[in-house]
């Protein structure tokens, strides 16, 4: 082992992560690991350049999501766990908590419960509720007694939530009443469900369905009180048995099932967490989607930490109002609301003028040198300034983690100067169990997705047809390919689609196409498949580009189209409301509603030229300017199937299809002015 040792030093003196020794493989071998700190205990990690992470270096006896469960149910029984708001009247007040030992009691109830109604064990379970105390409480339930989870994402539609429920043969589905009577209308077409559990219904109010459909229907509270009065012993699972199955959304086609083990998950926290320190001090806001699996790996750290988790009131818009009263240590977001609190700060500034805007930019400035320089900032700036704006956040965050698509650099470096925590983002999907790269702790720089989770290693493999390859320099670039015990087991009865993903090394093909920076930095550069070629033969990636558009004021979210029929992209910008107006109103321009204002060519124009200053910052190249812009009052959302419960973008085709007249007529507006330029 000595010479892993040294070697572990000096790779350690290099960066972050870096290609294993030749002494472990032969052949062509670029596959990089994670690069343990050197104050880390270095016995601990004797075997680890032979042996992935695969469980809690302190606490090898978790095996499973059970297993991670009881130890805290043991270890912080009195602490704050699961926190809410809203009140059985529907009214607001302040939080009140559950703790770790009474969830605890209501997860063996709950699973007692099912058992009680004959639901047999490896049973799947749907979950059709958003998130809230019981969703959790009922997962744990299922880890308890080998039940297989199955998240129904309340905007999928009926007809997806019918295909999930057949495809996965769920048997119980654990709905709210506002979702109830949607499955009621096509029982008939979800033959496998024989017990429906309605969260937060009363006993009274629950309708009567024909003994003739084999479906039963309690609430929650009966099947809790039930399961009380009749408690069962734990059924655990083991490491390799199926935790749930995560199906995909905002693709075309049927969605697609992850099948994600226990063993799946304990590895990704316990790699992924390996350098955090977190504890019952600290608190997490619950309002990502707990159907993705961004939020679902995040409340298995909590747990696995003794976390408080607060609830939001389920309404996105009064999201800045839960956190003013939470006051949560943890926010983990998308880039999608880091940029909206980027965009609503910057503006505030820019309007207040005079000496407020004079003080801010003074002291961003001197924030930023001092961090530039690895100084300690003076905390003057934050008297002066910064202390109001984190009280936006309640005032209390220290880590900000960021995943799902890619965060700016210069947006991450105003997060950490204007609220002066820690400023993370992680990269990572359904198919990993979350996390594949995350910016390490001290890492000064941005623009990257960090070094691999410490339970998985990562290789890039050349895409020949995009020109990427191992050989190219300055650095080597190819699709991202992931292997370690993070990996999922497959989709659900499609080994078709398993084998396009997981080859026969068992590495998982991400789509993603990827470059190692120097330090063992990986940085996100391309997409296999979501790109597209303009008529000149230039590829255009999307995404990039509407990242660059989104940190422009009037733009509240963008998507930018183009084709292999056209020379130039165009966009459908949906406007930050309250921007536009007060520019409306600056130059004296009278509509009679928002619709019209968005029409007006005036307000095109100087959104166009916006979009064209921070194009011009971010040095995107001639061809990435959109050249022509559509203006909507409508937001991009669940509900009108522009957004992905990811919160990412599901453009292709969803948006082609919805904006197809805007996009013709941009086309049409190009082609008229080009044609008018020819004949001057």
């Amino acid at each position: 082992m000595d010479w892993r040792r040294g070697f572990l030093y000096r790779a350690r003196e290099q960066g972050y992560s870096v290609v294993l020794p030749e002494k472990l493989q032969t052949g062509k071998w670029n596959v990089y690991r994670y690069t343990p700190s050197i104050g880390l205990d270095l016995d601990l990690y004797t075997s680890f350049w032979s042996q992935l992470v695969s469980k809690f270096p302190n606490h090898p006896e978790i095996g499973t999501l059970h297993d991670n469960f009881v130890r805290s149910v043991d270890t912080f029984r009195d602490y704050k766990y699961l926190g809410t708001r809203v009140r059985v009247d529907g009214t607001v007040g302040e939080y009140k908590w559950m703790t770790y030992g009474e969830a605890g009691t209501a997860r063996s109830a709950i699973g007692s419960g099912l058992i009680y109604y004959g639901v047999p064990k490896g049973s799947s379970i749907g979950l059709y509720f958003i998130n809230r105390p019981e969703w959790l409480i009922l997962d744990h339930a299922c880890s308890a007694y080998s039940f297989i989870s199955v998240p129904l994402y309340d905007t999928l539609g009926p007809d997806a939530v019918k295909y999930i429920v057949s495809h996965a043969v769920v048997q119980v589905i654990f709905c709210v009443p506002e979702t109830l009577n949607v499955l009621l209308s096509y029982l008939s077409d979800i033959p496998t469900v024989r017990l429906i559990v309605v969260v937060g219904g009363m006993d009274d109010q629950i309708p009567s369905v024909p003994s003739s459909s084999g479906v039963q229907i309690v609430t929650y509270s009966k099947l809790l009180n039930v399961g009380r009065s009749n408690l069962q012993p734990f059924c655990p699972p083991k490491p390799d048995d199926i935790a749930t199955i995560c199906y995909t959304s905002g693709t075309t086609g049927t969605p697609k099932g992850a099948v994600l083990t226990h063993g799946n998950f304990i590895a990704s926290i316990a790699g992924g967490t390996m350098d955090e320190k977190f504890g019952p001090s600290d608190v997490y806001i619950s309002y990502l989607p707990l159907a993705h699996i961004y939020e679902r790996a995040n409340q298995v750290m909590v747990v696995h930490f003794g976390i408080a988790v607060g609830f939001y009131q389920g309404d996105n818009m009064k999201l800045m109002d839960d956190l003013a009263v939470l006051r949560p240590t943890i926010f983990c977001s998308v880039p999608r609301l880091y940029n909206r609190i980027y965009a609503g700060i910057t503006n505030a500034v820019k309007t207040s003028g005079g000496l407020k805007e004079r003080l801010f930019n003074a002291a961003y400035n001197a924030k930023r040198q001092a961090l530039l320089h690895g100084k300690n900032p003076s905390p003057m700036w934050d008297r002066l300034v910064f202390n109001k704006i984190k009280e936006k956040l309640g005032g209390r965050v220290r880590l900000m983690a960021s995943g799902a698509s890619p965060l700016s650099p210069d947006i991450m470096e105003f997060l950490k100067i204007c609220f002066g925590g820690r400023v993370t983002e992680g990269y990572g999907m359904t198919e990993s169990t979350c996390v594949i790269s995350c910016i390490d702790e001290g890492d000064p720089l941005g623009g990257h997705v960090g070094s691999p989770n410490p339970a998985c290693e990562i290789k890039l493999v050349d895409v020949p047809e995009m020109n990427y390859t191992s050989d190219d320099q300055p650095n080597p670039r190819g699709e991202i390919c992931v292997r370690g015990p993070i990996v999922f087991r497959g989709y659900h009865k499609d080994e078709a689609q398993t084998r396009e993903v997981i080859d026969e090394d068992g590495w998982l093909h991400t789509g993603d196409i990827g470059t190692w920076l120097p330090g063992g930095r990986l940085k996100i550069i391309d997409r296999k498949k979501n790109i597209f070629k303009l008529a000149q033969g230039e590829y255009i990636a999307p995404e990039k580009i509407e990242n660059v558009y989104a940190k422009c004021k009037f733009v509240a979210q963008c998507f930018v189209y183009g084709d292999s029929l056209n020379a130039s992209l165009v966009a459908v910008v949906s406007v930050d409301h309250d921007v536009l107006k007060a520019w409306a109103t600056s130059e004296g321009i009278m509509y009679n509603d928002l619709a019209q204002l968005c029409n007006d060519s005036r307000a095109k124009a100087v959104v166009l030229s916006e979009m064209d200053a921070a194009g011009q910052d971010a040095q995107l190249r001639g061809f990435e300017f959109v050249k022509a812009v559509t203006l909507v009052t409508e937001p991009f959302t669940l509900e009108n199937g522009l957004l992905t419960p990811t919160f990412k973008a599901s453009f292709e085709p969803q948006a082609k299809e919805y904006f197809a007249k805007a996009i013709s007529d941009m086309y049409s507006e190009i082609s008229r002015t080009d044609n008018a330029q020819k004949t001057l």
